[in-house]
């Protein structure tokens, strides 16, 4: 067992001005009645041409509890089904500081899938809007409120106590199957904690949402540490607008995936300016493996680009990499309070940031001895940064018998500038015969400075110097360059090719 860094070592990479406004709260409702009180006259929300400021936004969440109040004696778990909006920030904090649990559905989700979800987490009570009103059709006797109602009085926040359920996050777990993790207010609080850390200057920024609220990414790294900090945070509600948004708002801090950061980072190359905005001084990046070639590429535009990593079952945030120059490939140090462990390279996890268990369906080989098993193999370099080399559940069992962990290859063909995307699998020819393949997504920005050559055969070329450092049964027999990227999940993570039978 090791228990991760102290906040002192976290001192030394926080700014001292931000290190000395961090504030423990044991709840939610603790925290938004301090922040909405001490930064009452500053815009807390942009959402179209709406500007809210907190204490505009916490009225309106007192009279909102008072709606809730109509359908509520007790706490209970209450369902959002709101995609990014004004109205989701208002309910979110209302449900939650009245004393109920939120169970955070994502939007998009269908009449049969809203049914599923009531069936898997209980919940007594649900938040629509216009648009997704229509999705609780198969449940005649469940009881909905409209996100855009309203009352005249207000209805202060309820007690609880940490250990209290705060939001339910739908996940896959490590085997898929959906489910949702139970998040207690302790854990969510220790989450927000977090972001501070290792950051230079957290408060008082400008934040822009283009992740969805419903992943917890988007909703603890985004909302709630913009919440946290004094800061404002600008909803896109149209991704496809991101950029527009982006120059009339002038965002000092982004939190995006990979995908998303490399997009910006080509469209930024090819018009010669920051697609965010010459204001953009730091970008959060994780929910996926981070190419060092981003944190490099962002340096050189002066903004720094800091990867992470975190799970739903963690409240978001586990690690974060302050060294993102020096160690580019890693997700960071393990933010104070853990206690982790390594078991044949699987990471191990506790701490006050853990949630208190999945929701609707069992997962027994979730927990050993009281540890979480977070399914994700890692290794640690000898000044204790965390670098993830694959997950468990996509390792390869190779017909000699070997174990191949497709991640820890990418991460190495990765490292081409060239290169933005790549998948490691097992194919089979006519034959039957099982072998490594790898495809490949080119970066456009880069191939253009190849000039008039066979970019095939020049990509093929570099990507075979890096396979013939393998060991011999690592090595890929096929590579395949794409035209195309490859299917995403809605988080943007690169769906995988089923493994051969």
């Amino acid at each position: 067992m090791m228990i991760a860094n102290t906040l002192e070592l976290f001192r030394h990479y926080t700014g001292e001005e931000t290190f000395n406004r961090i504030r423990r709260f044991d709840t939610l409702a603790q925290m938004w009645e301090a922040r909405s009180e001490e930064y009452a006259g500053l815009i807390a929300i942009r959402d179209g041409d709406r500007a809210v400021t907190f204490r505009q936004l916490a009225q309106d969440v007192a009279r909102f509890r008072t709606v809730l109040a109509q359908h509520i004696t007790e706490p209970t778990r209450v369902a959002l089904l709101i995609p990014n909006s004004y109205e989701f920030v208002k309910a979110f904090l209302a449900v939650t500081t009245l004393g109920c649990t939120a169970v955070v559905l994502p939007a998009h989700l269908n009449e049969q899938a809203v049914f599923g979800t009531r069936r898997l987490f209980g919940y007594t009570l649900l938040i629509t809007v216009d648009a997704t009103a229509d999705k609780a059709a198969l449940c005649p006797d469940l009881p909905t409120v409209d996100a855009a109602a309203d009352a005249q009085e207000e209805t202060p926040a309820a007690p609880c106590k940490g250990s209290d359920g705060c939001a339910i996050i739908m996940t896959g777990g490590s085997t898929g199957a959906p489910k949702g993790a139970l998040l207690s207010n302790t854990a969510v609080m220790e989450g927000v904690i977090n972001i501070c850390l290792g950051m230079p200057d957290s408060f008082e920024q400008r934040y822009m949402l283009v992740l969805p609220l419903s992943h917890v990414f988007g909703l603890i790294r985004n909302l709630l540490a913009s919440l946290f900090t004094g800061s404002t945070l600008l909803i896109c509600r149209d991704n496809r607008n991101m950029f527009r948004d982006a120059a009339a708002f002038r965002p000092t801090i982004m939190v995006l995936v990979p995908a998303l950061a490399d997009m910006a980072l080509t469209l930024s190359k090819k018009f010669g300016r920051n697609m965010f905005g010459d204001s953009l001084k730091t970008i959060i990046c994780g929910a996926a493996s981070v190419p060092p070639y981003l944190v490099e590429e962002y340096h050189k535009m002066g903004v720094s680009l800091y990867p992470g990593y975190g799970l739903t079952e963690s409240a978001n945030l586990v690690s974060g990499n302050p060294e993102n120059l020096k160690k580019p490939g890693s997700v960071g140090l393990i933010f104070p309070g853990m206690e982790y462990r390594i078991e044949d390279g699987e990471l191990w996890l506790k701490g006050k940031n853990m949630m208190d268990g999945y929701v609707g369906r069992e997962e027994p080989d979730a927990y050993a001895d009281g540890w979480f098993r977070t399914g994700d193999l890692v290794r640690m370099d000898d000044e204790g940064f965390l670098y993830i080399t694959g997950r468990i559940k996509e390792i390869i069992v190779l017909p000699s018998g070997e174990n191949v962990s497709p991640a820890e290859l990418e991460a190495q063909f990765n490292t081409l500038p060239v290169i933005q995307d790549s998948q490691v699998f097992e194919d089979v020819d006519e034959s039957g015969r099982r072998f490594l393949a790898l495809e490949v997504v080119p970066r456009a920005t880069e191939v253009a400075k190849l000039g008039d050559v066979d970019v095939d055969a020049c990509l093929k070329e570099e990507l075979q110097k890096i396979n013939e450092t393998f060991p011999s049964f690592e090595r890929v027999s096929k590579i395949v360059i794409r035209t195309s990227d490859f299917e995403r999940t809605p988080s943007m993570k690169i769906v995988r090719y089923k493994k051969c039978q």
